[in-house]
């Protein structure tokens, strides 16, 4: 919890306003009930969720770590910019929460460690919109509904970060901080964080603000297949077959077909000594303009190939989440 406190201090105060008090204190309290919550400069926080966690497993995520950035993010995001009682406030609080704490997850752990974030976060959400009883809102207009603001939020502002850079969102989210921070009613809404948004994004991926805050977004991106062959000079050529596709979604799960134009990372791997995914090294990572729904891709990698990938990190939101990677058969 220290370790959190101090890193997401560091990350916050450099890429965004200054902490506004003059000491962080956390405070146990028992299992009454189970969550963390952010006030001014004291963070109850239940027994159940941090004090009695098991985290020998390096396997798990570091939940503590988590649940801490976020809350000290809370002290940016929800306490010097109020979101006025509208739709979407809790993109204002909860998701730029999220996002603050992603980056200082990544920073702590590394970026090879965030899938396992990601496809969890895209796991929940899936399944939190299966369960919709009233209405799917867009991020932008999202009625306090918790796998949209939480889950998605991870998504979306993680996916955002990839496509404008880090520094451009940062610049931008400094200035709505510097704008509406400490404001007197009426307080700021999603619209107005949008527009930031969109001012630190290049004209040919405004689109991608559209897709990913004002409508419902899915992708069907598989790898179908993925070979590779020994050439003379001791590399291996891979080829991907792969299936890209893009719908929309409106409030009560009807889709329509959408205009693949995205931009999406294509992965080869090698076997890691200890098994596992996190550990694998990367032989090719790059984003392809993909703009069909059937292309191939061969690509040519140093080492000996054992898994490819077709938005290998889940940083899409994606219907199925375990069909992106698949062996290399040689």
């Amino acid at each position: 919890m220290i370790e959190a406190v101090q890193k997401s201090l560091a990350y916050y105060e450099a890429n965004f306003t200054p902490y506004q008090h003059r000491q962080v204190r956390i405070i146990e309290f028992p299992d009454y009930q189970s969550f963390a919550q952010s006030f001014a400069n004291t963070i109850p926080y239940a027994e159940s969720i941090g004090f009695i966690a098991d985290l020998r497993d390096p396997d798990k995520i570091d939940y503590v770590f988590y649940v801490t950035a976020h809350e000290i993010a809370h002290q940016w995001w929800a306490h010097q910019v109020i979101g006025a009682n509208v739709q979407g406030a809790t993109v204002l609080s909860e998701s730029l929460s999220q996002y603050s704490a992603l980056m200082v997850m990544e920073k702590t752990y590394g970026r090879a460690h965030m899938r396992q974030f990601l496809k969890t976060e895209l796991d929940r959400y899936l399944a939190g919109r299966g369960g919709e009883r009233i209405e799917e809102l867009p991020l932008e207009r999202v009625e306090n509904q918790q796998y949209i603001h939480y889950e998605k939020g991870s998504l979306v502002f993680y996916r955002l970060r990839e496509e404008i850079g880090e520094a451009a969102l940062n610049r931008a989210l400094k200035r709505f901080l510097q704008d509406k921070g400490y404001q007197q009613p009426p307080y700021t809404t999603s619209r107005e964080l949008l527009g930031y948004i969109r001012a630190e994004t290049p004209a040919d991926r405004q689109q991608v603000v559209t897709d990913l805050f004002e409508k419902i977004t899915l992708y069907d991106n598989r790898l179908l297949d993925a070979k590779a062959r020994k050439r003379a000079d001791g590399k291996y050529e891979v080829t991907l077959k792969l299936h890209a596709e893009k719908r929309y979604a409106d409030g009560g799960g009807k889709e329509t077909a959408g205009t693949m134009d995205d931009w999406i990372e294509v992965g080869v791997f090698a076997n890691a000594p200890s098994g596992k995914e996190r550990d694998q090294k990367v032989l090719y990572l790059q984003r392809h303009h993909v703009t069909e729904a059937a292309p191939t891709i061969t690509v040519v990698v140093d080492g000996k190939p054992d898994e490819a990938g077709f938005d290998p990190y889940n940083k899409l939101i994606d219907r199925v989440s375990d069909d992106n990677r698949r062996k290399v058969s040689l």
